[in-house]
């Protein structure tokens, strides 16, 4: 099989149509078309379905993108490899990361890397875990940075390596005009079930549901009167008074509003951090190098250690 008709193709496929790869490959239409045949002729099977606003994969091309991805994704790394060597640095690493992250752990992260490998090239994509997900198993970032709410299983995806980064606690978020904002010595524990009548802010969709789950477990269902994933936002109105919420520590290391209180509350768990890359990944300099900032971000090792 020609790898080079079949990474048009890949490219065909995430485009969503032949004109638009001719356009990302700088082509013309009936070339890009000329190597689909090409193809189809060689592998014997309709690859695509041509419809009248773009294309459709069929059952084997569908079969046939999966083997594409991941062929683009160790070309990649054999670039990076060959570009390590060739001019004595570490080559680019392309990040996808949840936006508490992005804006708390990923920026120190990479400034440590800028300080250990100044002609390092990284580059940062705010996703969210499913769609970063995505992004890794599509070969467009080397890295992805998730999270997983308590009680939550993530699934296994073959050939992808999954290690937990480490923890990042849950707070409660309270206006300080509140009653249960000073109503206690700071360390102490706040019971949830003190809330049951309070509003409430939520947040993403899964973190609206480790919400729901969270209120249930401790006995009520929380009245949600709001809902953004913008953290900023989330802390805006409880300062206002109006409503109270959960946050995880990220968001309030990356951002702390002036009127609202922090709170540990009894019930609450943290979400767990992981970094997943695909599994051929740990032979790349620049990838290791990342994956060991990363590390070395959330657990600086002792001063001295190499």
């Amino acid at each position: 099989m020609d790898a080079h008709r079949l990474l048009i193709f890949r490219q065909i496929a995430h485009s969503g149509s032949i004109a638009g790869a001719a356009r990302s490959l700088g082509w013309t239409q009936p070339a890009v078309s000329q190597h689909l045949r090409h193809l189809e002729r060689q592998v014997g099977l309709a690859l695509v379905l041509r419809r009248p606003r773009g294309i459709q994969l069929t059952e084997a091309g569908t079969v046939l993108l999966r083997h594409a991805d991941a062929i683009a994704t160790r070309l990649h790394a054999a670039d990076d490899d060959l570009d390590a060597l060739a001019q004595l640095r570490e080559g680019t690493v392309r990040l996808a990361a949840f936006p508490s992250a992005s804006a708390a752990l990923v920026p120190a992260a990479m400034s440590l890397l800028a300080q250990r490998h100044p002609g390092m090239d990284v580059r940062l994509r705010e996703a969210e875990p499913p769609e970063a997900l995505d992004l890794l198993a599509t070969g467009e970032v080397d890295l992805a940075l998730t999270f997983t709410h308590a009680g939550e299983h993530p699934a296994d995806h073959p050939g992808l390596v999954r290690v937990v980064l480490g923890e990042d606690p849950v707070r409660l978020v309270l206006p300080r005009s509140h009653p249960h904002a000073h109503a206690a010595p700071p360390d102490r524990p706040v019971n949830l079930r003190l809330l049951s009548e309070e509003r409430w802010v939520g947040g993403c969709e899964r973190c609206t549901a480790n919400l729901l789950q969270t209120c249930q477990d401790a006995g009520f269902v929380p009245d949600i009167r709001h809902s953004t994933d913008d953290y900023v936002v989330t802390q805006a109105l409880i300062a206002r008074g109006l409503g109270i919420g959960l946050l995880p520590q990220l968001a309030l290391d990356a951002f702390r509003n002036p009127g609202v209180t922090v709170r540990v509350a009894a019930q609450l768990r943290p979400r767990t951090v992981h970094l997943i890359h695909h599994r051929e990944a740990d032979h790349i300099p620049a990838v290791r190098s990342a994956v060991r900032a990363l590390h070395d971000t959330v657990s600086p090792p002792p001063p001295g250690s190499s």
